[in-house]
């Protein structure tokens, strides 16, 4: 049996955890809805199943991958959050994906920069992207915000013409 340790991470209000089949229901209600638009869905419930699978092999594939995200204070679901390179993609991504209910309270930001301080010093990324859709203006808010520029855009055999932001390395961020 293939096994692989997944660290947790904290940070003031979250907590990141292995992600397994317990985030399956919210992770329906967001794919079955047009908020995941932007990510490729919405999508029918066994391809979320599917979706959810690919994200714990990352980490079996990878070493590393996207967390799930719980608000600390309630125990919650906020979302997956994390490392994103799958095979065939351009470069390692920062990728983030919360649940409404985590939206516009700062969630994504927190998780996003603890992803990204997780990729700079425990992995020793010297660069990130974001790839982000073109409609999305709440995760280029976020991109900006975490002080990504947008580097250029590129066409998705899937999703169709995607942005791509580039973060600034773990020099600039100092």
């Amino acid at each position: 049996m293939i096994q692989v340790n997944i660290p947790t991470l904290e940070t003031e209000r979250l907590e990141f955890r292995a992600p397994s089949e317990d985030i399956f229901a919210d992770e329906i209600e967001f794919w079955q809805s047009d908020r995941s638009a932007g990510m490729g869905g919405p999508e029918q419930r066994d391809l979320v199943w599917r979706q959810i699978a690919a994200v714990i092999g990352h980490w079996v594939m990878r070493g590393y991958g996207r967390w799930a995200v719980y608000e600390k204070a309630t125990g919650k679901y906020c979302g997956l959050v994390g490392l994103w390179y799958p095979d065939g993609w351009f470069e390692p991504e920062i990728a983030w994906a919360v649940m409404q209910h985590a939206e516009g309270r700062g969630i994504a930001y927190e998780a996003a920069v603890a992803s990204r301080r997780y990729a700079y010093k425990e992995l020793g990324w010297t660069t990130a992207i974001s790839s982000i859709a073109l409609t999305n203006s709440r995760s280029k808010a976020l991109a900006e915000r975490m002080g990504a520029t947008l580097e250029r855009t590129y066409e998705h055999p899937s999703f169709g013409t995607m942005e791509v932001w580039r973060h600034k390395g773990p020099e600039e961020l100092s």
